[in-house]
């Protein structure tokens, strides 16, 4: 799964644990059945899914060969980051993992200067909040959905 965007992939260690942005490190159908368990992508297809890994930048913790976690930044590597998809196994939990893809996420070197980070949660906001970000009035906010 090659970079569309032109970002550069970066790989960090922590203990057992590899952090890569590399999309071809990132094994597809391992983070298929780390979503699907969600409510939020429980039913998405796997071709949805490698045409948005295509369209986004990626992080994926490994230990070993097995993908651990997952999140994704949709963005123009310009103005602008949707952080989501943020993700964890639970035999991993508890180790900091979403934090660190959060953190590498906000620091990663071709997502610096922009006017806006986003994203949307249910379940973890004291996670977000961590890392400074705040609710906004619900008028801000507009969506359409097309399968409703």
């Amino acid at each position: 799964m090659t970079a569309r965007l032109g970002d550069k992939p970066l790989d960090f260690r922590r203990g057992e644990y590899v952090l890569s942005t590399n999309r071809e490190k990132i094994p597809l159908d391992q983070a298929l059945a780390l979503l699907h368990p969600t409510f939020w992508a429980g039913d998405m297809p796997r071709e949805q899914l490698a045409r948005a890994m295509r369209g986004s930048v990626c992080f994926g913790v490994l230990s070993g060969d097995r993908l651990v976690g997952f999140a994704r930044a949709v963005t123009d590597l310009a103005t602008y980051a949707y952080l989501c998809d943020v993700i964890v196994d639970p035999k991993h939990g508890g180790k900091g993992l979403a934090q660190w893809m959060v953190r590498t996420m906000l620091a990663h070197p071709q997502m610096q200067g922009f006017r806006r980070f986003s994203l949307m949660t249910t379940t973890a906001k004291s996670l977000y909040e961590k890392f400074g970000f705040t609710d906004k009035p619900a008028s801000v906010y507009m969506e359409l959905n097309p399968r409703k």
